[in-house]
């Protein structure tokens, strides 16, 4: 089988993570991977790729000064696309994010290959602009498969593409060696928050609830890893709190789950959710979460008081509770972390990418 993945950027995040995996994957199997991405030739991938995946990257992430210049970038990236994945000869072309696979639709028009389009986010609340919008009603027409991550995403484009709608999970990789809690809670005082530094990812509702049972829990330390545009906002708050040596913000961490030893609770407290990566890795790493149940992804992860803990999204009362209920028990962490690993099985590799092997055509080439 030959398969080309299509994505902006394979810089550090959720959907990157996931398209390094599933090409390793592939890969493995002694199928023909290859990834084609915007990124400038210099831009290395955030994600170990393995030997044989193909890396082709064309350098069409230029920013646009206007409308002109956004058309111009748009026909650019439409030609040169199209052009590399003529040469491909794919019997699959899988796009990921809605503005990407837009581009990948009309790149293919008329192409012998299977095209199949996926949907990162909830497209509720992910806003793209109307003319996206628009091209992207029209477009998804063309694809042979349109592949969401929850229930709730699949909503937005129902009854019109009812026939070609796949709800496929993120994939969630085992865990060797996991140290549950049972035996070194003690030692774990690190509450951990993780991705891009957005307005979306809702951290600034994380770092008003940490400061709220800061005096209960001295001895916790808040670490909010990633990178984005609310650093200086997210810097200038854990100042005007007075929490300068108990927040952190390290950025991004290639090895972040190397200190999973010293995490007792993660927290996730987003707006809106695609299927978070982040969340599930904790889990599978036998710590407690507590998440907001925010549209698309927390509530087909979490099972309340089981794995985990939902709170309402915005809700700095809810979700200060909730930590603090949790940091007060460490015998109630200990088990909704052990319950939390069976997330493996729930979302594994091979019965997530037998799930992607279903949207792909049948063929043997």
């Amino acid at each position: 089988m030959k398969v080309t993945l299509v994505i902006a950027t394979l810089s550090a995040g959720g959907a990157e993570r996931v398209v390094s995996t599933m090409a390793n994957f592939w890969a493995r199997q002694g199928w023909a991977v290859t990834i084609v991405s915007f990124d400038d030739r210099k831009t290395v991938p955030f994600f170990e790729l393995a030997q044989s995946v193909r890396y082709s990257p064309l350098s069409l992430l230029s920013d646009s000064t206007g409308f002109i210049s956004g058309l111009w970038n748009n026909i650019r990236r439409v030609v040169r696309l199209r052009r590399t994945l003529a040469d491909t000869d794919s019997d699959a072309i899988i796009s990921f994010g809605e503005k990407t696979n837009v581009t990948t639709l009309i790149a293919t028009w008329g192409m012998p290959a299977r095209v199949i389009v996926s949907e990162r986010t909830d497209p509720h609340m992910h806003r793209i602009g109307r003319i996206w919008t628009a091209l992207r009603w029209y477009t998804y027409g063309r694809a042979d498969r349109i592949v969401v991550q929850s229930s709730g995403a699949r909503e937005y484009f129902l009854p019109q593409f009812e026939r070609t709608l796949a709800i496929i999970p993120n994939p969630v990789l085992a865990v060797s060696g996991v140290q549950l809690l049972h035996d070194d809670h003690s030692t774990r005082r690190v509450i951990l928050g993780v991705g891009r530094l957005s307005a979306e990812k809702g951290f600034e509702n994380l770092v008003y609830a940490f400061a709220q049972i800061r005096t209960q829990y001295p001895d916790w330390t808040l670490a909010i890893v990633g990178e984005g545009p609310q650093r200086p906002v997210l810097e200038a708050l854990r100042e005007s709190l007075g929490l300068s040596t108990c927040v952190s913000l390290p950025g991004l961490e290639p090895t972040l789950w190397d200190r999973s030893s010293s995490v007792g609770l993660f927290v996730l407290c987003s707006n809106f959710e695609g299927f978070p990566n982040a969340l599930c890795e904790a889990m599978a790493h036998g710590i407690p979460v507590v998440a907001t149940d925010c549209p698309s992804g927390p509530r087909e992860i979490i099972e309340h008081g089981k794995n985990g803990l939902l709170v309402p999204p915005a809700d700095v009362k809810a979700l200060a509770n909730a930590m603090a209920s949790l940091l007060a028990d460490p015998d109630r962490r200990a088990r909704m972390g052990s319950c939390a690993t069976e997330i493996t099985q729930r979302f594994g590799l091979e019965k997530v990418m037998r799930m992607w092997e279903d949207v792909l055509p049948r063929t043997s080439g």
